[in-house]
């Protein structure tokens, strides 16, 4: 038990994959920190975001002791906490808050996030309990403007503000949420990990003691190193496609073009239901058998088009109808068709 528990400690909740570690999130922390006067901030790496799929990064460990080597020098205040990873499985914020709430007065606990999470606040699980838990600080981020009114909110949160003015409003449920503008800091974690990734200097977003770390233990490696032959990988991917019933899977060899990746695979679904289990066919294959997540994945949870990246191979899958409006495959014309064949077909 903290010796801050009880109702008169004010602490704040920092979660997130923090994969990789970068100055966005020491800044989020040092901001809030002196503009809250809090006297203990927990950072929280999430074992598994629910509302992301998993990507190739880190193991758990590792990115607990870049959080560790990152907030080094703010330790008299911010605690590095493993709750998350060692229950597993999805993290649920309100599960988090249910566990801080048994040692803290909700009062005086606030749950740290930034403005891209606050704009889908109101589909997170069991919102309504979250609210009754902590106190919402939500901070800049570029590109995403902070609310004037309660009409700039989620329409879900709306009935949850019984006021608003000048950045700070009052909860039906006895709580509060306020913002906090941040200095611009253009940090992509997705950038980020490309850089590392392709070798490019990340020396301007994180500190010296992270890169070293990551470099010290091979993080965010080429996923090359893993698959092998990149034609061969495609055709691999392909057939997890066609064990799905994947339609017009076509793969290409980029290299002649001027194409930012080296292939590219393209397959369509008969519905976004479709779409989204054939991304996670092919997910699911690739991890089986070389141990590999994509370095990132975008559209699935719309599922009109998905696309998963896994660095020298892009594998683009859509709704049919979508697909015949980008017509991506136009763009491919000085490039090199594989010869992909479904081995399952007749």
């Amino acid at each position: 038990m903290s010796e801050l528990t009880g109702s008169d400690a004010r602490i704040g909740i920092f979660g997130g994959t923090f994969d990789p570690l970068h100055i966005g999130h020491l800044s989020c922390v040092r901001t809030v920190r002196s503009r809250l006067n809090l006297e203990k901030i927990f950072v929280v790496p999430a074992a598994q975001n629910p509302r992301k799929p998993r990507t190739d990064g880190p193991k758990d460990e590792d990115r607990l002791e870049m959080c560790r080597i990152g907030f080094q020098s703010d330790a008299d205040y911010v605690s590095v906490d493993d709750r998350e990873i060692k229950r597993g499985g999805l993290s649920y914020t309100v599960t988090t808050l249910e566990s801080y709430a048994k040692e803290y007065d909700s009062a005086g606990i606030h749950l740290i996030i930034g403005m891209d999470q606050f704009e889908e606040l109101d589909r997170w699980h069991r919102i309504d309990r979250i609210l009754e838990l902590a106190n919402v600080v939500v901070v800049s981020r570029t590109g995403h403007s902070l609310p004037t009114s309660s009409l700039d909110f989620p329409e879900g949160l709306r009935e949850y503000i019984s006021d608003f003015e000048k950045g700070f409003g009052q909860l039906t449920t006895g709580r509060h949420i306020e913002f906090v503008r941040m200095p611009d800091a253009d940090v992509s974690a997705t950038d980020l990990r490309k850089r590392l990734r392709t070798g490019r200097s990340v020396e301007k977003y994180m500190s010296i003691e992270v890169e070293e770390f990551i470099k010290s233990k091979g993080l965010y490696g080429p996923i090359g190193a893993r698959v092998g032959d990149y034609e061969q990988f495609t055709h691999f991917c392909a057939d997890a496609l066609f064990s799905k019933k994947g339609l017009n899977v076509r793969g290409f060899d980029l290299r002649p073009t001027t194409a930012p990746t080296e292939f590219a695979l393209i397959a369509s679904g008969t519905s976004t239901r479709h779409t989204a289990a054939l991304a996670e066919a092919v997910q699911a294959a690739v991890k089986e058998e070389f141990n590999v997540f994509p370095q990132s994945v975008e559209g699935a949870s719309e599922g009109r088009w998905v696309l998963l990246d896994y660095g020298s191979l892009i594998v683009h899958i859509f709704y049919d109808f979508v697909r015949q409006e980008y017509r991506l495959e136009e763009l491919w014309r000085d490039s090199r068709e594989l010869a992909i064949k479904d081995k399952l077909a007749p």
